[in-house]
């Protein structure tokens, strides 16, 4: 994991890009993977945790009714998240990520392992669906980590 976000680090830095992430079941795990590196300050501008419903909706400005319609942990949550952190930070490539990382919480509609990762660079917006298998949190939070890494690497 810790070379992939080396990698990114460097490939932003040389190419004068920033990024910004809003984080949930991760809890900033993405953010402390690129913010170990050292200069990581020249391309990383900010990461929240948005962990609960209420700083999606006070932070992110996800509205409500998306969320009561579809729920946290869903395509139109992610999608939300990642336009409004784009328009909060102006970086340029922002991420949100929404799930559930168990071992509770999961649900037959829902399961644990279900996290959606959004991305958005310039106008183009990818919204990525993954179901990891494993049940263990730390599993689950680790392998959203590196999907999400492996999304920015994709658009670079």
């Amino acid at each position: 994991m810790s070379n992939l976000s080396l990698k990114i680090v460097k490939l932003l830095t040389s190419k004068g890009l920033t990024v910004s992430l809003a984080e949930s079941c991760t809890g900033g795990l993405l953010s402390s993977s690129i913010t170990s590196h050292s200069g990581s300050s020249k391309m990383f501008d900010m990461g929240l945790v948005t962990y609960s419903n209420n700083s999606k909706v006070k932070l992110l400005k996800v509205p409500k009714k998306t969320i009561s319609k579809h729920g946290a942990v869903s395509y139109e949550t992610c999608l939300s998240m990642v336009e409004n952190l784009s328009k909060i930070s102006k970086s340029n490539i922002s991420i949100s990520i929404t799930g559930v990382a168990g071992p509770n919480g999961g649900t037959k509609e829902k399961p644990i392992g279900l996290v959606y990762i959004g991305l958005k660079k310039g106008r183009k917006i990818i919204i990525k669906k993954n179901l990891f298998k494993s049940k263990k949190r730390i599993s689950i939070q680790k392998a959203t980590v590196n999907q999400a890494l492996k999304m920015i690497l994709n658009i670079l």
